[in-house]
This record gives C-alpha cells, sequence and structure tokens, in this order.
C-alpha cells in the first residue's frame, strides 16, 4: 500500500473515531462510498436475512458502532478503506439526512425546491451540521424523535432531494471518495445536529395503511400466526420469510401492518420489526435497497 494510501486510510479512522466519540455509530468505507467489508455470507447458496446476528462483521450499516475499540477493530479489517459512514436513525440522535444534489442537466434545483416546500408547510431549516459534497451538493443533518423511523426515499420529497432514515448512511465529513473529499461546510463544524422541524418530519414519514383486519386473505392470516409463533431466536428470520411469501403472492403492503404488530407482539421493536419487511419487500419486489449512501 501506498503511502497516501495509508494516510488516507489513518485519516479515515481518526475521522470515524472522532464522529464516535460524539455518539455517531460509525463503518469504514470504501473510495466508492460502499461498505468496505464484504459479506460473511456471500458464498452461500440461499439469501440469508442476517443483520449482525452472526456476530462477524461484513453487513453494511448494521456493524455501524461508536465504541471505539469497534471501530479500529473494523478498520484494521478493511485497511483499504478511505471513508466512513455514518448510520441513520440510531440513538442517540436518531440522525435524518437531507441530500441536496446538484443537477447538471439545469432540469431542477434542489436547495430552490426544499425552500419553496418549506415556505408552503410553514417551516425552516434550522441552522445544523451541512456536509459539503464532492458533486457540489450538500447534506444537511437533522435529528429525529425517538420511535419514529424515518425511511430512505430517492426524489419522493421533490426531484434530486434524497433521504437517508433508518437504515442508511451518510457519508462522512473528512472522507475521500473516488470523486474528492467530504467536507463541512463553513460555519456548521462547531453546530449540533438540529431537530427536525415537525412540518417536515411529517412529509418525510410514509402515509399509514388503513388497517383492514378482515380483508387479509386466508394466506395473510396464516403467514400472521407463523409471526406469533417465533420464539427467541427466530423472530427476525420468520418474520422475514413471512413477508418475503406476502409480497411474492401479491399482497405484501396489505399485510405489512399486521406481520410488524405481530413481530412486536414477539419481542422485536417497531424499528426492528419495519426494517425487516423492508428488506423483504426489495428482495422480492426490487425495489431499492437500504443502506445506500449520500
Amino acid at each position: 500500500m501506498a503511502i497516501t494510501d495509508r494516510q488516507t486510510a489513518t485519516l479515515a479512522l481518526a475521522h470515524a473515531l472522532s464522529a464516535a466519540e460524539r455518539g455517531l455509530p460509525v463503518i469504514p468505507l470504501t473510495a466508492g462510498k460502499l461498505p468496505a467489508l464484504p459479506s460473511p455470507h456471500r458464498n452461500e447458496d440461499r439469501p440469508v436475512a442476517c443483520r449482525g446476528a452472526c456476530g462477524r462483521p461484513g453487513h453494511g450499516v448494521h456493524d455501524a458502532t461508536t465504541d471505539p475499540a469497534a471501530v479500529r477493530a473494523l478498520f484494521a479489517a478493511a485497511p483499504w478503506a478511505t471513508g466512513y459512514g455514518i448510520a441513520c436513525g440510531r440513538p442517540p440522535h436518531h440522525l435524518i439526512g437531507i441530500d441536496l444534489d446538484i443537477d447538471t442537466t439545469g432540469r431542477h434545483d434542489s436547495a430552490a425546491s426544499l425552500r419553496q416546500i418549506a415556505l408552503h408547510h410553514l417551516f425552516t431549516i434550522p441552522p445544523t451540521v451541512t456536509v459539503l459534497t464532492p458533486s457540489g451538493g450538500r447534506h444537511i443533518w437533522l435529528t429525529g424523535p425517538p420511535g419514529v423511523p424515518v425511511p430512505n426515499s430517492a426524489s419522493r420529497l421533490a426531484p434530486g432531494i434524497d433521504v437517508r432514515g433508518a437504515g442508511g448512511y451518510l457519508v462522512g465529513p473528512g472522507s475521500v471518495t473516488a470523486r474528492g473529499t467530504y467536507r463541512l461546510a463553513p460555519g456548521t463544524a462547531g453546530l449540533p445536529p438540529a431537530p427536525c422541524p415537525r412540518a417536515l418530519l411529517l412529509l418525510l414519514r410514509p402515509p399509514a395503511l388503513p388497517h383492514h383486519p378482515t380483508a387479509l386473505p386466508d394466506r395473510g392470516r396464516g403467514l400472521v400466526r407463523f409471526v406469533l409463533a417465533a420464539r427467541e431466536g427466530q423472530r427476525n428470520t420468520r418474520l422475514f420469510w413471512a413477508a418475503c411469501r406476502a409480497y411474492e403472492h401479491g399482497f405484501g403492503e396489505a399485510l405489512a401492518d399486521a406481520l410488524a404488530r405481530a413481530a412486536v407482539r414477539t419481542g422485536l421493536t417497531e424499528h426492528e420489526a419495519r426494517a425487516t419487511i423492508a428488506s423483504a419487500a426489495r428482495l422480492t419486489t426490487g425495489r431499492p435497497a437500504d443502506g445506500t449512501a449520500c
């Protein structure tokens, strides 16, 4: 490894440790902004719904930690890392990232769109941590309340505005990527992440689906019972399997709330249940995966 590469890796670790000290869970990233450690399940024949329960690193954003020793171990296992990712939606900050992309074609202006949304919905973006991206965009860091998961989305709020929430991550300032270095915007280095305005939080959360318990198909009720019968150590696996079957048969959206409630009754948190169901939806319907970077 060249001297410059060693220096880059050392700086990435230093930045990651600094972020971890402030309560921000981190993982090592490659110059392509991807998690640096490969999945330990990559050679297994069947898809494995594991978020680190196996005890091995390589589970992307699910490896994120604030423990200094664990951070050092992750970077030691990935000496090629040139940056770090910060997991969103995790305590204590429950970080939400608003990614304002730059459109080189001139078809949209994400910053102007956000100002229009704020004006229409009567809120302002408070002074907060802002990270400048190598492409000329910016990441606005906000915090959400506990127990209110914000999903990842791309251009749902407006063209060019991506959101990173539960299951996603932001590229941390100081990270070196193939396109350049992520840097804190002038005047924001000393700021803490500001609370997300309530009006914006309502826009970021997906609308609740109506609950029609009598409308569930017979197969759906059987899948709910299958989840309710889970013992400790089976909860995520059973929920993931049941959600996959529901989406494969075309009633995943209709059954998602019932599956989530059943999983919570077995001991999972609402956030864990929703994340597992979302993973099943992505696997079976081809939706964009969580854990993409900003």
